[in-house]
């Protein structure tokens, strides 16, 4: 670590003033940098360590999921079947995958026919319980005094 730096995981001056004026405005500041000053100087090695886990754990998904690139063997007899195994499973999925889709397809169809249905039945049901527009209201009698002033609706 660099001794000379003014923010050092040290007890210095100006870590104990960021210490306590982040206790005062925010206290897990505060936590944090009591956490710095202690195990500060442990954080080069812990982020070395857990970078080379990462590395190590994404090394071998990377290795692992492509199916298509497995290594061989040295059993060409199981290679073999190992490969016939993966494209058998390819087609299978490509074929639920297409029911999927055709089944997607057939239920929306079965929605549209039924909000069609619920449709017509309200379209039907208001036709026979509203007035036919043909008929026409008798005008109201007009008072005295009453003409011109306002038309009857």
């Amino acid at each position: 670590m660099n001794t000379t730096a003014l923010i050092r995981p040290a007890w210095t001056p100006a870590t104990i003033a960021l210490m306590v004026i982040g206790f005062m405005v925010f206290w897990p500041l505060g936590l944090a940098m009591l956490a710095y000053i202690i195990w500060g100087d442990r954080l080069d090695g812990f982020k070395r360590d857990v970078n080379g886990a990462t590395d190590r754990i994404f090394g071998s998904c990377r290795k692992a999921g492509s199916w298509k690139s497995h290594a061989r063997t040295g059993n060409v007899a199981f290679d073999d079947w190992r490969e016939k195994e993966l494209e058998r499973l390819a087609e299978e999925r490509r074929k639920l995958d297409e029911t999927l889709a055709e089944f997607d397809a057939y239920a929306r169809e079965l929605r549209r026919a039924k909000d069609q249905q619920e449709f017509d039945r309200f379209m039907s049901e208001r036709s026979r319980n509203t007035p036919a527009p043909t008929e026409q209201r008798k005008p109201a009698k007009r008072g005295k005094g009453s003409e011109g002033l306002l038309d009857d609706v």
